[in-house]
Protein backbone atom coordinates (compact mmCIF):
# COMPACT_ATOMS: atom_id res chain seq x y z
CA UNK A 1 0.00 0.00 0.00
CA UNK A 2 2.79 3.02 0.78
CA UNK A 3 4.65 1.39 -2.23
CA UNK A 4 1.68 2.22 -4.56
CA UNK A 5 0.80 5.40 -2.64
CA UNK A 6 4.49 6.93 -2.93
CA UNK A 7 5.00 6.21 -6.20
CA UNK A 8 2.53 8.99 -7.40
CA UNK A 9 4.75 10.99 -5.95
CA UNK A 10 6.39 11.47 -8.71
CA UNK A 11 7.39 15.38 -10.16
CA UNK A 12 6.44 16.74 -6.64
CA UNK A 13 9.94 14.86 -5.19
CA UNK A 14 11.64 17.70 -4.81
CA UNK A 15 9.30 19.60 -2.94
CA UNK A 16 8.70 16.65 -0.70
CA UNK A 17 12.71 16.37 0.06
CA UNK A 18 12.43 20.33 0.80
CA UNK A 19 9.68 20.39 2.61
CA UNK A 20 10.95 18.09 5.82
CA UNK A 21 14.48 19.57 4.80
CA UNK A 22 13.01 23.30 6.10
CA UNK A 23 11.16 22.52 8.81
CA UNK A 24 14.29 20.89 10.37
CA UNK A 25 15.59 24.09 10.18
CA UNK A 26 13.17 26.03 11.66
CA UNK A 27 13.61 23.48 14.62
CA UNK A 28 17.16 24.13 15.09
CA UNK A 29 16.69 27.41 15.23
CA UNK A 30 14.21 27.39 18.02
CA UNK A 31 15.98 25.12 19.95
CA UNK A 32 18.72 28.25 19.77
CA UNK A 33 16.42 30.57 21.04
CA UNK A 34 15.89 29.04 24.90
CA UNK A 35 20.09 28.92 25.02
CA UNK A 36 20.37 32.36 23.88
CA UNK A 37 17.48 33.73 26.27
CA UNK A 38 19.29 31.80 29.22
CA UNK A 39 22.31 33.60 28.38
CA UNK A 40 20.64 36.79 28.07
CA UNK A 41 19.32 36.32 31.69
CA UNK A 42 22.56 34.67 33.70
CA UNK A 43 24.73 37.45 32.10
CA UNK A 44 23.01 40.02 30.96
CA UNK A 45 19.74 40.63 33.13
CA UNK A 46 21.71 39.61 36.41
CA UNK A 47 25.17 40.95 35.51
CA UNK A 48 23.16 44.39 34.26
CA UNK A 49 25.51 44.70 31.31
CA UNK A 50 23.06 46.03 29.15
CA UNK A 51 25.33 46.30 25.60
CA UNK A 52 25.53 42.66 25.90
CA UNK A 53 21.93 42.25 26.07
CA UNK A 54 21.73 44.40 22.77
CA UNK A 55 23.82 42.02 21.32
CA UNK A 56 22.14 38.94 21.91
CA UNK A 57 19.09 40.85 21.46
CA UNK A 58 19.88 41.11 18.12
CA UNK A 59 21.00 37.55 17.83
CA UNK A 60 17.60 36.73 19.07
CA UNK A 61 15.71 38.67 16.42
CA UNK A 62 17.98 37.04 13.35
CA UNK A 63 17.28 33.62 14.77
CA UNK A 64 13.49 34.72 15.27
CA UNK A 65 13.35 35.97 11.33
CA UNK A 66 15.22 33.04 10.41
CA UNK A 67 12.93 30.86 11.71
CA UNK A 68 9.99 32.66 10.12
CA UNK A 69 11.50 32.27 6.96
CA UNK A 70 12.09 28.43 6.99
CA UNK A 71 8.78 27.70 8.60
CA UNK A 72 7.30 30.14 5.48
CA UNK A 73 8.78 28.08 3.13
CA UNK A 74 8.47 24.87 4.80
CA UNK A 75 4.37 25.31 4.38
CA UNK A 76 5.00 26.43 0.86
CA UNK A 77 6.48 23.51 -0.12
CA UNK A 78 4.96 21.23 1.57
CA UNK A 79 1.63 22.44 0.16
CA UNK A 80 2.80 22.14 -3.48
CA UNK A 81 3.89 19.04 -2.40
CA UNK A 82 0.83 17.18 -0.57
CA UNK A 83 -1.78 19.04 -3.70
CA UNK A 84 0.78 17.45 -6.15
CA UNK A 85 0.37 13.97 -4.54
CA UNK A 86 -3.31 14.61 -4.09
CA UNK A 87 -3.78 15.55 -8.19
CA UNK A 88 -1.63 12.17 -9.26
CA UNK A 89 -3.55 10.02 -7.20
CA UNK A 90 -6.67 11.22 -8.59
CA UNK A 91 -5.44 10.93 -12.38
CA UNK A 92 -4.18 7.17 -11.47
CA UNK A 93 -7.52 6.06 -9.99
CA UNK A 94 -9.40 7.58 -13.20
CA UNK A 95 -6.88 6.37 -15.64
CA UNK A 96 -7.09 2.69 -13.87
CA UNK A 97 -10.94 3.09 -14.21
CA UNK A 98 -10.89 3.16 -17.60
CA UNK A 99 -9.17 -0.16 -18.20
CA UNK A 100 -11.70 -1.98 -16.37
CA UNK A 101 -13.77 -4.22 -17.91
CA UNK A 102 -17.72 -4.29 -17.07
CA UNK A 103 -16.96 -7.13 -14.43
CA UNK A 104 -14.21 -4.66 -12.43
CA UNK A 105 -16.93 -2.16 -12.76
CA UNK A 106 -19.46 -4.50 -11.47
CA UNK A 107 -17.06 -4.80 -8.07
CA UNK A 108 -16.92 -1.09 -7.22
CA UNK A 109 -20.48 1.09 -6.93
CA UNK A 110 -20.14 4.40 -8.62
CA UNK A 111 -21.07 6.36 -5.50
CA UNK A 112 -18.09 4.28 -4.02
CA UNK A 113 -15.40 5.70 -6.93
CA UNK A 114 -17.06 8.93 -6.35
CA UNK A 115 -16.32 8.90 -2.42
CA UNK A 116 -12.60 7.35 -2.99
CA UNK A 117 -11.97 10.24 -5.49
CA UNK A 118 -12.93 12.92 -3.70
CA UNK A 119 -13.05 12.42 0.28
CA UNK A 120 -10.48 9.67 0.48
CA UNK A 121 -7.88 11.69 -1.68
CA UNK A 122 -8.65 14.69 0.06
CA UNK A 123 -7.58 12.91 3.55
CA UNK A 124 -4.56 11.20 2.03
CA UNK A 125 -3.50 15.03 0.73
CA UNK A 126 -3.81 16.21 4.27
CA UNK A 127 -2.24 13.63 5.87
CA UNK A 128 0.67 13.71 3.75
CA UNK A 129 1.15 17.09 4.14
CA UNK A 130 0.80 16.83 7.31
CA UNK A 131 3.77 13.85 7.06
CA UNK A 132 5.84 16.56 5.69
CA UNK A 133 5.53 19.24 7.79
CA UNK A 134 4.42 18.11 11.44
CA UNK A 135 5.64 14.38 11.30
CA UNK A 136 9.17 16.01 10.17
CA UNK A 137 9.27 18.88 12.49
CA UNK A 138 7.81 17.29 15.62
CA UNK A 139 10.40 14.44 15.99
CA UNK A 140 13.22 17.09 15.27
CA UNK A 141 11.92 19.27 18.13
CA UNK A 142 11.44 16.64 20.64
CA UNK A 143 14.84 15.06 19.93
CA UNK A 144 16.62 18.68 19.92
CA UNK A 145 14.78 19.87 22.94
CA UNK A 146 15.45 16.34 24.62
CA UNK A 147 19.09 16.82 24.16
CA UNK A 148 19.47 21.02 24.97
CA UNK A 149 17.52 19.98 28.46
CA UNK A 150 19.38 17.19 28.92
CA UNK A 151 22.74 18.87 28.11
CA UNK A 152 21.50 21.67 31.14
CA UNK A 153 20.24 19.14 33.66
CA UNK A 154 20.20 15.47 33.04
CA UNK A 155 17.91 15.06 36.64
CA UNK A 156 14.74 17.37 35.22
CA UNK A 157 15.36 16.20 31.94
CA UNK A 158 14.00 12.61 33.12
CA UNK A 159 10.98 14.10 33.47
CA UNK A 160 10.55 14.90 30.00
CA UNK A 161 10.76 11.30 28.91
CA UNK A 162 8.86 9.39 31.49
CA UNK A 163 6.05 12.24 29.56
CA UNK A 164 7.06 11.14 26.43
CA UNK A 165 7.00 7.63 27.11
CA UNK A 166 3.44 7.61 28.48
CA UNK A 167 2.16 9.49 25.93
CA UNK A 168 3.32 7.52 23.16
CA UNK A 169 2.14 4.67 24.50
CA UNK A 170 -1.80 5.95 25.11
CA UNK A 171 -1.48 8.24 21.79
CA UNK A 172 -1.00 4.00 20.09
CA UNK A 173 -4.07 2.70 22.39
CA UNK A 174 -5.94 5.64 20.74
CA UNK A 175 -4.90 4.83 17.23
CA UNK A 176 -5.31 1.03 17.43
CA UNK A 177 -9.28 2.01 18.79
CA UNK A 178 -10.21 4.55 16.30
CA UNK A 179 -9.06 3.25 13.22
CA UNK A 180 -11.81 0.56 12.80
CA UNK A 181 -14.71 3.59 13.53
CA UNK A 182 -13.15 5.48 10.37
CA UNK A 183 -12.99 2.20 7.81
CA UNK A 184 -16.81 2.14 8.73
CA UNK A 185 -17.45 5.75 8.25
CA UNK A 186 -15.98 5.57 4.69
CA UNK A 187 -18.03 2.76 3.87
CA UNK A 188 -21.19 4.70 4.87
CA UNK A 189 -19.67 7.68 3.07
CA UNK A 190 -20.38 5.60 -0.09
CA UNK A 191 -23.90 4.82 0.96
CA UNK A 192 -24.48 8.38 1.73
CA UNK A 193 -23.18 9.63 -2.07
CA UNK A 194 -25.19 6.59 -3.38
CA UNK A 195 -28.27 8.18 -2.04
CA UNK A 196 -27.44 11.33 -3.63
CA UNK A 197 -27.00 10.22 -7.48
CA UNK A 198 -30.17 8.10 -7.33
CA UNK A 199 -32.05 11.21 -6.43
CA UNK A 200 -30.41 13.62 -8.63
CA UNK A 201 -30.65 10.76 -11.68
CA UNK A 202 -34.36 9.87 -10.81
CA UNK A 203 -35.53 13.04 -9.50
CA UNK A 204 -38.23 13.50 -12.48
CA UNK A 205 -39.59 10.34 -11.14
CA UNK A 206 -39.23 11.43 -7.76
CA UNK A 207 -41.59 14.66 -8.43
CA UNK A 208 -43.92 12.95 -10.99
CA UNK A 209 -44.60 10.19 -7.52
CA UNK A 210 -44.21 13.03 -4.83
CA UNK A 211 -41.60 11.09 -2.49
CA UNK A 212 -39.55 13.92 -2.15
CA UNK A 213 -40.73 13.29 1.76
CA UNK A 214 -39.81 9.80 1.17
CA UNK A 215 -36.36 10.35 -0.38
CA UNK A 216 -35.47 13.08 2.60
CA UNK A 217 -35.77 10.60 5.04
CA UNK A 218 -33.85 8.11 3.97
CA UNK A 219 -31.05 10.61 3.14
CA UNK A 220 -31.56 11.83 6.51
CA UNK A 221 -30.91 8.31 7.42
CA UNK A 222 -27.83 8.20 5.24
CA UNK A 223 -26.66 10.88 7.14
CA UNK A 224 -26.91 9.93 10.87
CA UNK A 225 -25.33 6.96 9.98
CA UNK A 226 -22.15 8.96 9.20
CA UNK A 227 -22.79 11.10 12.04
CA UNK A 228 -22.86 7.99 14.75
CA UNK A 229 -19.69 6.89 13.29
CA UNK A 230 -17.85 10.00 13.75
CA UNK A 231 -19.30 10.55 17.24
CA UNK A 232 -17.99 6.89 18.00
CA UNK A 233 -14.25 7.85 16.22
CA UNK A 234 -14.31 11.17 17.89
CA UNK A 235 -15.23 10.15 21.15
CA UNK A 236 -11.93 8.02 21.41
CA UNK A 237 -9.77 10.63 19.70
CA UNK A 238 -10.78 13.71 21.52
CA UNK A 239 -9.59 11.90 24.53
CA UNK A 240 -6.33 13.07 23.55
CA UNK A 241 -6.38 16.69 24.59
CA UNK A 242 -7.50 16.46 28.03
CA UNK A 243 -4.43 14.03 28.91
CA UNK A 244 -2.01 15.88 26.76
CA UNK A 245 -3.04 19.16 29.47
CA UNK A 246 -2.72 16.69 32.41
CA UNK A 247 0.92 15.76 31.10
CA UNK A 248 1.55 19.49 30.52
CA UNK A 249 0.33 20.58 33.55
CA UNK A 250 2.27 17.74 35.69
CA UNK A 251 5.69 18.48 33.75
CA UNK A 252 5.21 22.25 34.62
CA UNK A 253 4.70 21.90 38.23
CA UNK A 254 7.20 18.67 38.49
CA UNK A 255 9.92 21.00 36.95
CA UNK A 256 9.14 24.23 38.59
CA UNK A 257 9.29 22.55 42.34
CA UNK A 258 12.27 20.17 41.60
CA UNK A 259 14.01 23.35 39.69
CA UNK A 260 13.14 25.75 42.19
CA UNK A 261 14.83 23.61 45.10
CA UNK A 262 17.89 23.17 42.70
CA UNK A 263 18.00 27.02 42.24
CA UNK A 264 18.34 27.10 46.10
CA UNK A 265 21.19 24.33 46.55
CA UNK A 266 23.25 26.58 43.60
CA UNK A 267 22.70 23.65 41.59
CA UNK A 268 20.88 25.10 38.91
CA UNK A 269 20.75 28.75 37.90
CA UNK A 270 17.34 30.88 36.98
CA UNK A 271 18.03 30.91 33.28
CA UNK A 272 18.32 27.29 33.00
CA UNK A 273 15.35 26.67 34.87
CA UNK A 274 13.83 29.63 32.27
CA UNK A 275 15.15 27.60 29.08
CA UNK A 276 14.17 24.07 30.62
CA UNK A 277 10.35 25.57 30.92
CA UNK A 278 10.70 26.93 27.32
CA UNK A 279 12.28 23.20 26.44
CA UNK A 280 9.59 22.02 28.38
CA UNK A 281 6.76 23.51 26.17
CA UNK A 282 8.82 22.54 22.92
CA UNK A 283 8.42 18.89 23.64
CA UNK A 284 5.01 18.97 24.86
CA UNK A 285 4.25 20.89 21.51
CA UNK A 286 5.82 18.80 19.68
CA UNK A 287 4.15 15.61 21.02
CA UNK A 288 0.79 17.39 20.60
CA UNK A 289 1.37 17.59 16.97
CA UNK A 290 2.61 13.94 16.92
CA UNK A 291 -0.60 13.43 18.50
CA UNK A 292 -2.45 15.26 15.52
CA UNK A 293 -0.61 13.47 13.22
CA UNK A 294 -1.77 10.27 14.27
CA UNK A 295 -5.00 11.41 14.24
CA UNK A 296 -4.89 12.00 11.13
CA UNK A 297 -3.16 8.90 9.94
CA UNK A 298 -5.84 6.67 11.50
CA UNK A 299 -8.19 8.54 9.65
CA UNK A 300 -6.10 8.28 6.45
CA UNK A 301 -5.68 4.36 6.85
CA UNK A 302 -8.96 3.70 5.68
CA UNK A 303 -9.00 5.79 3.16
CA UNK A 304 -5.71 4.77 1.44
CA UNK A 305 -6.40 0.97 1.44
CA UNK A 306 -10.05 2.56 -0.45
CA UNK A 307 -7.37 4.19 -3.15
CA UNK A 308 -4.76 1.37 -3.32
CA UNK A 309 -7.68 -1.05 -4.27
CA UNK A 310 -8.82 1.22 -7.31
CA UNK A 311 -5.07 2.05 -8.01
CA UNK A 312 -4.01 -2.26 -7.76
CA UNK A 313 -6.96 -3.51 -9.17
CA UNK A 314 -6.30 -4.73 -12.76
CA UNK A 315 -8.75 -5.32 -15.10
CA UNK A 316 -9.61 -8.78 -15.81
CA UNK A 317 -9.63 -8.14 -19.86
CA UNK A 318 -6.36 -7.33 -21.36
CA UNK A 319 -4.57 -7.20 -24.71
CA UNK A 320 -2.57 -10.55 -25.55
CA UNK A 321 1.20 -10.04 -26.16
CA UNK A 322 1.14 -9.85 -30.24
CA UNK A 323 -2.24 -8.93 -30.41
CA UNK A 324 -4.43 -8.46 -33.98
CA UNK A 325 -5.08 -5.22 -35.06
CA UNK A 326 -7.26 -5.44 -38.10
CA UNK A 327 -11.09 -7.32 -38.09
CA UNK A 328 -11.05 -8.74 -41.52
CA UNK A 329 -14.81 -8.82 -42.30
CA UNK A 330 -17.73 -8.71 -39.88
CA UNK A 331 -18.37 -12.46 -39.75
CA UNK A 332 -19.41 -14.20 -36.20
CA UNK A 333 -19.00 -17.63 -35.06
CA UNK A 334 -19.63 -18.59 -30.91
CA UNK A 335 -18.18 -22.55 -31.16
CA UNK A 336 -19.83 -24.24 -27.51
CA UNK A 337 -19.55 -20.88 -25.27
CA UNK A 338 -20.55 -21.13 -21.71
CA UNK A 339 -20.83 -17.68 -19.92
CA UNK A 340 -20.95 -16.34 -16.27
CA UNK A 341 -20.60 -12.70 -14.81
CA UNK A 342 -19.30 -14.51 -11.83
CA UNK A 343 -16.15 -17.09 -11.68
CA UNK A 344 -17.38 -19.55 -9.36
CA UNK A 345 -20.97 -19.48 -10.45
CA UNK A 346 -22.00 -22.85 -10.65
CA UNK A 347 -25.23 -21.75 -13.06
CA UNK A 348 -23.80 -19.85 -16.28
CA UNK A 349 -26.00 -17.46 -17.58
CA UNK A 350 -25.14 -18.76 -21.43
CA UNK A 351 -25.25 -22.53 -22.09
CA UNK A 352 -23.54 -24.16 -25.53
CA UNK A 353 -24.18 -21.31 -27.81
CA UNK A 354 -23.25 -22.68 -31.21
CA UNK A 355 -24.03 -19.60 -34.19
CA UNK A 356 -22.44 -18.78 -37.26
CA UNK A 357 -23.05 -15.57 -38.71
CA UNK A 358 -21.67 -14.53 -42.23
CA UNK A 359 -20.25 -11.20 -42.61
CA UNK A 360 -23.06 -8.77 -43.81
CA UNK A 361 -26.38 -10.77 -42.95
CA UNK A 362 -28.91 -8.72 -40.48
CA UNK A 363 -29.51 -10.82 -37.78
CA UNK A 364 -32.05 -10.59 -35.21
CA UNK A 365 -32.14 -11.40 -32.08
CA UNK A 366 -35.53 -12.40 -29.12
CA UNK A 367 -36.01 -13.47 -26.33
CA UNK A 368 -38.17 -13.05 -23.23
CA UNK A 369 -36.72 -10.89 -20.32
CA UNK A 370 -33.75 -12.44 -18.73
CA UNK A 371 -33.10 -14.66 -21.66
CA UNK A 372 -29.30 -13.44 -22.10
CA UNK A 373 -29.81 -11.80 -25.33
CA UNK A 374 -27.48 -8.76 -23.87
CA UNK A 375 -25.04 -10.81 -22.45
CA UNK A 376 -24.70 -12.52 -25.82
CA UNK A 377 -23.93 -9.79 -27.85
CA UNK A 378 -21.32 -8.24 -25.09
CA UNK A 379 -18.76 -11.12 -25.95
CA UNK A 380 -19.16 -10.07 -29.53
CA UNK A 381 -17.55 -6.87 -28.64
CA UNK A 382 -15.37 -8.35 -25.58
CA UNK A 383 -16.88 -6.21 -22.98
CA UNK A 384 -16.81 -9.77 -21.05
CA UNK A 385 -14.53 -12.54 -21.67
CA UNK A 386 -16.62 -16.32 -21.95
CA UNK A 387 -16.09 -18.72 -19.52
CA UNK A 388 -15.84 -21.81 -22.03
CA UNK A 389 -15.73 -22.19 -25.81
CA UNK A 390 -14.41 -19.28 -28.14
CA UNK A 391 -16.49 -15.96 -30.02
CA UNK A 392 -14.65 -15.00 -33.26
CA UNK A 393 -15.18 -11.66 -35.25
CA UNK A 394 -13.72 -12.19 -39.00
CA UNK A 395 -12.17 -15.29 -38.26
CA UNK A 396 -9.97 -14.56 -35.18
CA UNK A 397 -10.72 -15.39 -31.42
CA UNK A 398 -11.97 -12.10 -29.79
CA UNK A 399 -8.90 -12.63 -26.98
CA UNK A 400 -6.09 -12.37 -29.95
CA UNK A 401 -7.19 -8.95 -31.04
CA UNK A 402 -5.99 -5.27 -29.80
CA UNK A 403 -9.11 -4.39 -27.75
CA UNK A 404 -9.28 -1.27 -29.46
CA UNK A 405 -9.37 -2.32 -32.70
CA UNK A 406 -11.89 -4.66 -32.13
CA UNK A 407 -14.38 -2.31 -30.39
CA UNK A 408 -13.44 0.32 -33.12
CA UNK A 409 -15.04 -2.31 -35.23
CA UNK A 410 -17.82 -3.99 -33.81
CA UNK A 411 -20.16 -0.77 -32.98
CA UNK A 412 -22.20 -1.17 -29.87
CA UNK A 413 -25.86 0.54 -29.13
CA UNK A 414 -26.32 -0.05 -25.71
CA UNK A 415 -29.39 -0.64 -23.79
CA UNK A 416 -28.88 1.99 -21.71
CA UNK A 417 -28.96 5.26 -23.79
CA UNK A 418 -26.05 7.95 -23.11
CA UNK A 419 -25.62 11.49 -24.51
CA UNK A 420 -22.52 13.52 -23.20
CA UNK A 421 -23.04 16.99 -21.73
CA UNK A 422 -22.05 19.32 -24.89
CA UNK A 423 -23.93 19.84 -29.00
CA UNK A 424 -24.99 17.22 -30.94
CA UNK A 425 -21.77 17.04 -33.17
CA UNK A 426 -19.44 16.84 -30.31
CA UNK A 427 -21.59 13.71 -29.08
CA UNK A 428 -21.48 12.40 -32.53
CA UNK A 429 -18.03 13.01 -33.21
CA UNK A 430 -17.40 10.28 -30.45
CA UNK A 431 -17.75 7.92 -33.00
CA UNK A 432 -14.78 9.43 -34.72
CA UNK A 433 -13.57 12.61 -33.64
CA UNK A 434 -12.26 13.53 -36.90
CA UNK A 435 -15.65 13.57 -38.67
CA UNK A 436 -16.93 16.56 -40.76
CA UNK A 437 -19.82 17.92 -40.22
CA UNK A 438 -20.86 16.58 -43.53
CA UNK A 439 -20.37 13.02 -42.23
CA UNK A 440 -22.39 13.70 -39.20
CA UNK A 441 -25.24 14.66 -41.16
CA UNK A 442 -25.12 11.19 -43.50
CA UNK A 443 -25.29 9.11 -40.00
CA UNK A 444 -27.82 11.34 -39.01
CA UNK A 445 -30.09 10.91 -42.48
CA UNK A 446 -29.61 7.30 -41.78
CA UNK A 447 -30.44 6.76 -38.31
CA UNK A 448 -33.75 9.18 -38.82
CA UNK A 449 -32.71 11.38 -36.87
CA UNK A 450 -31.71 14.44 -39.14
CA UNK A 451 -35.75 15.20 -39.08
CA UNK A 452 -35.89 16.54 -35.30
CA UNK A 453 -32.03 17.75 -35.48
CA UNK A 454 -33.31 20.00 -38.32
CA UNK A 455 -36.38 21.64 -36.57
CA UNK A 456 -33.83 22.51 -33.51
CA UNK A 457 -33.21 26.20 -32.79
CA UNK A 458 -29.42 25.63 -33.32
CA UNK A 459 -29.46 22.33 -35.57
CA UNK A 460 -26.52 20.10 -35.14
CA UNK A 461 -25.01 22.84 -32.54
CA UNK A 462 -27.84 22.38 -30.12
CA UNK A 463 -26.51 21.91 -26.88
CA UNK A 464 -27.45 19.06 -25.05
CA UNK A 465 -27.97 18.64 -21.26
CA UNK A 466 -26.20 15.98 -19.35
CA UNK A 467 -27.08 12.88 -19.79
CA UNK A 468 -29.98 14.19 -22.80
CA UNK A 469 -32.45 15.03 -20.22
CA UNK A 470 -33.28 17.97 -23.18
CA UNK A 471 -34.44 15.05 -25.78
CA UNK A 472 -36.75 12.54 -25.92
CA UNK A 473 -36.01 8.73 -25.44
CA UNK A 474 -36.56 8.29 -29.31
CA UNK A 475 -34.55 10.96 -29.81
CA UNK A 476 -31.60 10.10 -27.47
CA UNK A 477 -31.85 6.34 -29.46
CA UNK A 478 -31.40 7.43 -33.29
CA UNK A 479 -28.78 9.89 -31.68
CA UNK A 480 -26.73 7.42 -30.00
CA UNK A 481 -27.42 4.94 -33.54
CA UNK A 482 -26.08 7.88 -35.91
CA UNK A 483 -23.18 8.02 -33.16
CA UNK A 484 -22.22 4.35 -33.71
CA UNK A 485 -22.76 4.42 -37.40
CA UNK A 486 -19.94 7.21 -37.98
CA UNK A 487 -17.47 4.21 -37.23
CA UNK A 488 -17.78 2.94 -39.87
CA UNK A 489 -18.01 -0.87 -38.05
CA UNK A 490 -17.66 -4.10 -39.75
CA UNK A 491 -20.55 -5.07 -36.90
CA UNK A 492 -23.06 -3.05 -35.81
CA UNK A 493 -24.75 -4.21 -32.28
CA UNK A 494 -28.34 -2.83 -31.72
CA UNK A 495 -29.43 -3.68 -28.29
CA UNK A 496 -32.88 -2.96 -27.81
CA UNK A 497 -31.74 0.90 -29.47
CA UNK A 498 -35.21 1.13 -31.70
CA UNK A 499 -37.75 0.62 -28.28
CA UNK A 500 -38.58 4.19 -27.73
CA UNK A 501 -39.71 4.65 -31.53
CA UNK A 502 -42.43 3.92 -33.67
CA UNK A 503 -42.82 1.20 -36.08
CA UNK A 504 -42.76 3.25 -39.12
CA UNK A 505 -39.43 5.02 -37.90
CA UNK A 506 -37.91 1.72 -36.96
CA UNK A 507 -38.67 0.41 -40.59
CA UNK A 508 -37.17 3.85 -42.45
CA UNK A 509 -33.91 2.67 -39.67
CA UNK A 510 -34.07 -0.61 -41.15
CA UNK A 511 -34.45 0.19 -44.66
CA UNK A 512 -31.59 2.60 -44.45
CA UNK A 513 -29.36 0.17 -42.97
CA UNK A 514 -30.20 -2.33 -45.59
CA UNK A 515 -29.36 0.12 -48.16
CA UNK A 516 -26.66 2.19 -47.08
CA UNK A 517 -24.51 -0.44 -45.47
CA UNK A 518 -24.78 -4.33 -46.70
CA UNK A 519 -21.39 -4.92 -46.06
CA UNK A 520 -21.68 -4.59 -42.02
CA UNK A 521 -23.12 -7.37 -39.93
CA UNK A 522 -26.33 -6.17 -37.82
CA UNK A 523 -27.27 -7.97 -34.91
CA UNK A 524 -30.56 -6.05 -33.85
CA UNK A 525 -32.09 -7.04 -30.13
CA UNK A 526 -36.05 -6.24 -30.33
CA UNK A 527 -39.01 -6.84 -28.16
CA UNK A 528 -41.07 -6.54 -31.15
CA UNK A 529 -41.24 -8.61 -34.07
CA UNK A 530 -42.18 -6.13 -36.61
CA UNK A 531 -38.62 -4.89 -35.74
CA UNK A 532 -36.79 -8.82 -36.98
CA UNK A 533 -38.82 -9.73 -38.78
CA UNK A 534 -37.23 -8.82 -42.36
CA UNK A 535 -33.53 -10.02 -41.18
CA UNK A 536 -32.04 -12.61 -42.53
CA UNK A 537 -32.18 -15.11 -40.03
CA UNK A 538 -33.20 -14.79 -36.10
CA UNK A 539 -32.06 -15.96 -33.04
CA UNK A 540 -34.53 -17.00 -30.31
CA UNK A 541 -32.99 -17.11 -26.88
CA UNK A 542 -34.51 -18.43 -23.86
CA UNK A 543 -33.05 -19.27 -20.52
CA UNK A 544 -29.58 -18.61 -21.73
CA UNK A 545 -29.87 -21.01 -24.60
CA UNK A 546 -30.69 -20.65 -28.35
CA UNK A 547 -34.12 -22.07 -28.87
CA UNK A 548 -34.38 -21.69 -32.82
CA UNK A 549 -32.20 -20.08 -35.50
CA UNK A 550 -33.71 -19.19 -38.95
CA UNK A 551 -35.81 -17.37 -41.09
CA UNK A 552 -39.20 -15.38 -39.68
CA UNK A 553 -40.88 -18.37 -41.97
CA UNK A 554 -38.88 -21.13 -40.50
CA UNK A 555 -39.14 -20.00 -37.28
CA UNK A 556 -42.93 -19.97 -37.78
CA UNK A 557 -43.12 -23.72 -38.32
CA UNK A 558 -40.87 -24.18 -36.30
CA UNK A 559 -40.11 -22.89 -32.88
CA UNK A 560 -43.12 -22.81 -30.79
CA UNK A 561 -41.51 -19.99 -28.70
CA UNK A 562 -41.36 -17.62 -31.65
CA UNK A 563 -45.12 -18.27 -32.74
CA UNK A 564 -46.28 -17.63 -29.27
CA UNK A 565 -44.65 -14.27 -29.40
CA UNK A 566 -45.75 -13.60 -33.18
CA UNK A 567 -49.09 -14.60 -32.12
CA UNK A 568 -49.77 -11.90 -29.05
CA UNK A 569 -47.86 -9.08 -30.82
CA UNK A 570 -49.06 -9.22 -34.52
CA UNK A 571 -52.51 -11.03 -34.42
CA UNK A 572 -53.64 -9.36 -31.20
CA UNK A 573 -52.53 -5.89 -32.46
CA UNK A 574 -50.16 -5.12 -29.97
CA UNK A 575 -48.25 -2.89 -32.04
CA UNK A 576 -48.03 0.55 -32.87
CA UNK A 577 -49.85 2.27 -35.68
CA UNK A 578 -47.06 2.51 -38.46
CA UNK A 579 -48.50 5.87 -40.01
CA UNK A 580 -48.51 7.65 -36.85
CA UNK A 581 -44.47 8.49 -36.60
CA UNK A 582 -42.08 10.10 -34.55
CA UNK A 583 -41.26 8.31 -31.17
CA UNK A 584 -41.93 7.51 -27.79
CA UNK A 585 -41.10 10.45 -25.50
Amino acid sequence: MIKTLLAQVKEFKKASFLTPVFMILEVVVETLIPLVMADMIDNGVEAGNISYLYRKGAIMVLLAVAGLVTGVLGGKYGAYASSGFARNLRKAMYTNIQTFSFSNIDKFSTASLITRLTTDVTNLQNAYQMILRMCTRAPASLICAMAMAFMINAKIASIYLIAVIFLGCFLVFIMKKATKYFQEVFEKYDDLNASVQENINAVRVVKAYVREGYETTKFQKACNKVYEMFVKAEKLVVMNMPVMQFTVYACILGISWLGANMIVGGSLTTGELMSLLTYCMNILMSLMMLSMVFVMITMSAASAERVTEVINETADLADPQNPVMEVADGSIVFDHVDFSYKKNSQQPVLKNINLSIRAGETIGIIGGTGSAKSSLVNLISRLYDVSAGSVKVGGVDVREYHMDSLRNQVAVVLQKNVLFSGTILENLRWGNKAASEEECKKVCELACADDFIEKMPDKYHTYIEQGGTNVSGGQKQRLCIARALLKKPKVLILDDSTSAVDTATDARIRKAFAEEIPDTTKLIIAQRISSIQSADRIVVMDEGRVSGFGTHEELMKTNAIYQEVYNSQIMGGGDFDENRGGELA
